[in-house]
């Protein structure tokens, strides 16, 4: 039976959504076991179903305001941190919190652990494209500087997890840049291409920010500043042309009309960009999965990260990164 541990107290829809994700989740997947964390008195108002879901109870959790690596350390018993911990005491195969950002990477490196050779891990969401198929990019905060070596460790797990979880075959590898010839960007851009270039994996090259949400590859390569400088942007954006949609679509009895009849194509249109269909961001690099799910992930979401984090440990993700970080080359400890 897998084990998964869910941090209930995270988030800004917590305890509520998560727990009503928790139980979709475990009502479709009858291989899993739940474990959630926090305070049982008030996950209790909302589990009405107990199978093969159980409660580890604190009333300490971390807060979205809390500097994340004194956090970990000093709160000891929150839940995210105990989440963490039953990962990291073999309780648990792998854990889901929606909460600080931050402190879950923390907790991810200092409980859960590094995998040897893996130097900086990378946080790495799936995001939408026109065609609906997504693409993944990492790494969009956990490091904010990187080397070209990292780049190349977050090709090799980003290419690992497309295959075994998303099933895609011989996944496009593209490096984010401000063009596509080989000679573009700074130095941690060229330096990066020889080294992915050669890595012997589906390197596509240089991919420009403006032909990601067209497919441009199914893995994205680039440093925590910039990624998660994109990543921001592509929310904004989702969210700026919708409300303008729905401004335009209200302003006028004949748009009102319109948007009677494109009702189900808008539905439709608006399910294709959401983000929660598609899960958490994993923190790819750890010893066992560590899932990031959305700050304001509703029971969806939660259901989709617990989806995404059952296909990661039925595809063995962490275990097939282990086995090629022992061939990637190393920066040396910093």
């Amino acid at each position: 039976m897998m084990k998964i541990a869910i941090d209930a107290m995270g988030g800004d829809n917590a305890p509520k959504e998560i727990v009503l994700g928790a139980m979709k989740a475990a009502a479709e997947f009858k291989d899993i076991h739940i474990t959630l964390v926090g305070d049982e008195k008030r996950i209790r108002e909302h589990l009405t179903v107990s199978e093969r879901i159980e409660i580890i109870h604190t009333e300490e959790m971390i807060l979205g305001t809390d500097e994340p690596v004194r956090a970990v350390r000093r709160k000891k018993d929150a839940s995210m941190v105990l989440a963490a911990r039953q990962v990291a005491d073999g309780n648990a195969d792998a854990c889901i919190s929606a909460g600080n950002t931050g402190a879950l990477m923390a907790a991810g490196l200092f409980v859960v652990g590094r995998i040897e050779g893996i130097e900086r891990p990378a946080l790495s969401p799936t995001l939408p494209t026109i065609d609906g198929k997504g693409f993944l990019l990492l790494d969009v905060g956990a490091n904010v500087d990187a080397k070209p070596e990292h780049l190349l460790q977050y090709a090799v797990m980003g290419s690992i997890y497309c295959e075994k979880v998303r099933g895609i075959s011989n996944p496009r590898v593209g490096l984010l840049n401000i063009g596509t010839e080989e000679k573009k960007g700074n130095e941690l851009a060229k330096n990066a291409f020889g080294l992915i270039k050669d890595a012997g994996l589906n390197f596509v090259g240089n991919v420009e920010a403006r032909d990601l949400l067209e497919g441009a590859a199914d893995v994205v390569v680039t440093d925590g500043f910039t990624g998660n400088m994109v990543l921001k942007t592509i929310e904004g954006t989702a969210l700026s042309v919708f409300k303008m949609m729905k401004e335009a679509m209200t302003s006028s009895l004949k748009s009102k009309m319109a948007a009677a009849v494109l009702k189900p194509d808008l539905v439709q249109l608006k399910s294709k960009m959401d983000y929660s269909e598609y899960g958490g961001a994993g923190l790819f690099g750890l010893n066992a999965p560590v899932i990031k799910a959305h700050g304001s992930s509703d029971r969806n979401a939660l259901y989709s990260a617990v989806r995404q984090t059952r296909e990661m440990v039925q595809n063995n993700v962490a275990e097939t990164i282990k086995a090629a970080a022992g061939k990637l080359p190393a920066t040396g400890r910093e």
